[in-house]
């Protein structure tokens, strides 16, 4: 996997422009959580030297994206009492009913990571994206909590700061993904973001322009790599190779007599495989990631019924395709 930083700047209207990405190989975290400190800290030194010699400012305003597999996604409610007397809402009324919808009950080692709302709701009636200035007795609120396991947290932002950097603020990663790409009118119509990682996928599923869903799956692009280096009896730096240029997600549009000399791209292999039999393997794990997708669409009733279909982003996605196998695994466009 790698580590990726992009400097942006913030201009008078609210954009960001782009001002340069990095990118360095990651060691000491797997699934999204830090399983060795040192190492990580080695990973981010690397990429954070070429970050300073950039812009020293950057380093003091860090969003880091949070994608462990352990987070969790809840529906929470929050009502208020309307508190002037002429029943006119005001910012205080709202700050007190989304205060109100995070007070959910947790774990003591798990911290809400965003507190999203979905909709204002005023004497009963719904869908208001502004209640302020409007009247009314009761004010509610439904919001999307995704909390997180509080260590895995603190051991992320700790090593970003003694790395020398300083973290403002951190950000679910798939729900970054799908603010980054995904329309307006996908979000209205419904659609489901797949962000294919190397040791995680993300998903994010919106209806009526609202989050309605989001989740991490323990399974990425790392693993159809292991898979051919296990099958083809190479190293996972040659198999990794053989993805990306010999590879393609479905095996049926593949001729069997189609040789790989793997000798070529390992110089301790001794054999030689097909075309054919690199994109079964890579069929079958895939196929398996879209089934856990699907499963988690399932869940929440949605399997086959966003007219918007699904957009793949992350490197994994990059696999050749991938695109039908999705339509034909997700039954979507």
């Amino acid at each position: 996997g790698s580590i990726k930083a992009i400097v942006g700047q913030v201009n008078d209207e609210g954009q960001i422009s782009i001002l340069r990405v990095f990118k360095s190989p990651s060691a000491g975290i797997r699934r999204g959580v830090i399983d060795d400190f040192s190492e990580m800290s080695r990973s981010l030194n690397q990429i954070f030297v070429q970050i300073k010699n950039f812009s020293k400012q950057a380093l003091k305003n860090i969003y880091v994206n949070v994608e462990s597999c352990d987070v969790h996604t809840q529906f929470s409610r929050g009502i208020v009492a309307v508190s002037r007397a002429d029943f006119e809402i005001h910012k205080d009324d709202i700050d007190r009913v989304v205060q109100a919808s995070q007070a959910v009950k947790l774990a003591p080692n798990r911290t809400v990571l965003h507190a999203i709302i979905k909709e204002y709701v005023v004497d009963g009636i719904g869908d208001i994206r502004d209640p302020l200035g409007m009247i009314g007795n009761r004010l509610e609120v439904n919001s999307l909590i995704i909390d997180v396991f509080d260590p895995a947290i603190k051991n992320l932002t700790k090593c970003v700061e003694m790395a020398g950097g300083l973290v403002g603020g951190l950000i679910f990663s798939p729900l970054a993904s799908g603010r980054s790409v995904l329309s307006k009118n996908q979000k209205d119509l419904g659609v489901v973001l797949v962000d294919i990682g190397f040791s995680t996928t993300g998903i994010c599923v919106y209806e009526e322009n609202k989050l309605i869903h989001a989740a991490v799956l323990p399974v990425g692009s790392g693993n159809v790599t292991n898979d051919l280096a296990i099958v083809l009896k190479t190293s996972v730096t040659a198999a990794e190779a053989i993805k990306l240029s010999f590879g393609t997600a479905l095996a049926k549009e593949v001729s069997g007599k189609e040789i790989i000399d793997l000798r070529k791209i390992d110089s301790n292999a001794k054999n030689t495989t097909t075309k054919k039999k690199v994109a079964d393997i890579i069929e079958t794990r895939l196929a398996e990631i879209f089934e856990f997708v699907n499963n988690e669409l399932k869940s929440i009733g949605k399997a086959g019924q966003l007219p918007a279909g699904v957009v793949l982003v992350g490197g994994g996605s990059k696999i050749a395709g991938i695109v039908d196998l999705a339509k034909q695994e997700l039954k979507l466009p």
